[in-house]
């Protein structure tokens, strides 16, 4: 279901999101397939969102030091990413 990247310098978009659903009584994150265009702006904004946590001189080196980060594959955005994606795996008996 999630795919892995073949080479180290490939970033791979969020394919799958959890959205609540009230379901018998109960409340469930259910995983469900998003779009290229949403999962690229989703990437967008957690990627800015990490990089205004950073502490720097200003938005374009902590934008840069994020954007290199991510590449390595030791950024807070792709663990977000990771834990999303892990969720959706959990929880993939209530896609429907």
């Amino acid at each position: 279901m999630i795919a892995k990247p073949k080479s180290k310098g490939q970033i791979i978009v969020l394919l799958f999101t959890l959205l609540k659903r009230h379901v018998g009584g109960s409340t469930h994150q259910v995983p469900i397939e998003i779009g290229s265009t949403q999962g690229k702006a989703l990437t967008i904004r957690w990627l800015l969102g990490t990089s205004r946590k950073r502490p720097g001189r200003n938005m374009a080196f902590k934008l840069s030091f994020e954007l290199v980060d991510a590449a390595k594959g030791s950024d807070d955005a792709i663990r977000k990413k990771e834990e999303t994606h892990r969720m959706a795996e959990a929880n993939r008996a209530f896609a429907h």
